[in-house]
């Protein structure tokens, strides 16, 4: 029989009179029952967080800092319990860039955004008088987390919310709930009760998503997801004017220069292309290669990926797993089979069994082809061939989306000036996706409203109070 797990709220296990089944992707078995929430069951965990947050927000910014000290070291304690969960609900394997990575990402942020704090600051202090600004927590916040990484981005929500004085309602994605609902789980053994609750929620039953971004309690959203999906958030939180931040799709794009060494820049354009299964929002999704190097680049990229293991992820030698779930399967299966009528598949390109699809890069395409055009958010990588820098970036540029990009070159000062033209809000330099705590991550155009991470981040969880004297 499956396990059936329980949301916590107040403190305590919380039951619901229905619940849904929770499939692991390698192998289609269910691995847990998930509790099906209402909006009765939602207002719940946040008259929850509203009483909670009465005391919590007067607590000291030391003993907060200490108490997400203690999450920290509860969290890891549990590390590979949570690791195994990740791995059986998502697929992604328990080593590389997989559950275990993932958890390493938790500890490395909950540690940051302890250390982290928003102290009063003096604007004015002269004959005309002081001016003092104080940065004072919202209130309720809640947080609706995907599936791809669904500890770790739960924990960038999560963790400055708490720092900061505010209380949580959590909402993880219907396909990866059970890692979210431990980890509340645990951290209710060492926060006071009520500072974060979870409800979970396949929305067969009710839009639970839609009911948080619309209630009148709840201060602010934090959202990560799709474009379609944060559009709807923000439609549906303006009534109440809540705060958000929106972090969303990207299409990022890479640029290689012609000085590039195709091999030694192999390993970093497939994990760019390929980390999470080409899963996350910051991959690289296109890639653009100058002309006389195009062929050396093609070649060393497919040399490299075609030793990767692909195994489920309960494997320790697995290094890259199935995608997902079914519907991302089928969004990655139709871009990739429309790809292949027109450009040449240097590897992959048919599926494998069950969600596993093999990684597959393809060459030959054009700016307006879905594969280039379209996020794809799967193991699948177009390489498109350049001549002029100029193009590269105007090509690079033509997209809706504005997260992340990267230039490959041996030249850094050029690189950089390259890096200055693209229109996205994080650019590396002969690597992609690296984020770190300490520095602001956030997109532009359609990818996303505010950013996450350093000090920028910890102030999106604050109101601004400025006291005259």
């Amino acid at each position: 029989m499956s396990k059936l797990h329980s949301m916590t709220i107040g403190g305590r296990p919380y039951a619901t009179a229905n619940t849904f089944e929770v499939t692991n992707p390698s192998t289609g078995d269910v691995v847990g029952l998930a509790p099906n929430a209402t909006k009765a069951d939602l207002d719940s965990a946040v008259a929850s967080a509203e009483k909670a947050f009465q005391t919590w927000s007067k607590t000291s910014e030391d003993d907060r800092a200490a108490a997400l000290q203690v999450v920290a070291a509860k969290l890891e304690d549990h590390a590979d319990e949570l690791a195994k969960l990740i791995t059986q609900e998502q697929g992604k394997p328990l080593n590389g860039v997989g559950s275990r990575f993932e958890m390493g990402g938790v500890g490395a942020w909950t540690g940051y955004a302890a250390s982290m704090s928003l102290p009063m600051k003096v604007l004015q202090d002269n004959n005309e008088g002081k001016v003092e600004m104080y940065r004072k927590p919202l209130g309720v916040v809640g947080s609706i987390t995907p599936w791809n990484w669904p500890v770790l981005i739960a924990t960038w929500h999560v963790m400055p919310a708490i720092r900061t004085g505010n209380t949580v309602v959590i909402k993880p994605s219907p396909f990866t709930p059970l890692s979210t609902l431990r980890m509340v789980e645990l951290m209710n053994e060492v926060l006071p009760a009520g500072v974060i609750n979870v409800v979970t929620s396949d929305d067969t039953l009710e839009n639970i998503g839609g009911a948080m971004s619309a209630h009148p309690d709840i201060r602010k959203i934090v959202f990560t997801g799709s474009c379609a999906t944060g559009q709807k958030v923000m439609m549906s939180s303006a009534e109440t004017m809540k705060r958000l931040t929106l972090e969303m799709g990207g299409n990022d794009a890479g640029i290689v220069l012609p000085d590039v060494d195709a091999e030694a820049i192999a390993e970093g354009l497939f994990w760019g292309g390929f980390i999470n299964m080409g899963q996350t929002c910051a991959a690289m999704k296109r890639l653009y290669v100058h002309e006389d190097v195009y062929d050396d680049v093609c070649a060393a990229l497919v040399n490299y990926t075609k030793n990767i293991p692909m195994v489920d992820g309960m494997d320790e030698g697995s290094i890259m797993g199935p995608i997902a779930n079914q519907m991302q399967f089928d969004k990655v299966k139709r871009l990739v089979d429309g790809a292949k009528t027109k450009g040449e598949v240097l590897l992959g390109g048919e599926p494998g069994d069950g969600l596993f699809f093999p990684a597959t890069i393809i060459a030959g395409l054009s700016n307006d082809d879905p594969l280039v055009a379209e996020e794809q958010f799967g193991p699948a990588l177009p390489i498109i061939k350049y001549t002029n820098i100029e193009d590269a970036i105007a090509q690079a540029n033509a997209s809706e989306n504005g997260l992340g990009g990267s230039v490959w070159s041996n030249d850094i000062e050029k690189a950089k000036e390259i890096a200055s033209r693209m229109e996205c809000g994080s650019v590396w330099i002969n690597s992609h996706g690296m984020i770190q705590p300490n520095v602001p991550f956030g997109g532009v155009k359609k990818s996303g409203l505010g950013v996450e991470f350093g000090e920028e981040g910890l102030q999106e969880y604050t109101d601004i109070q400025v006291i005259f004297s």
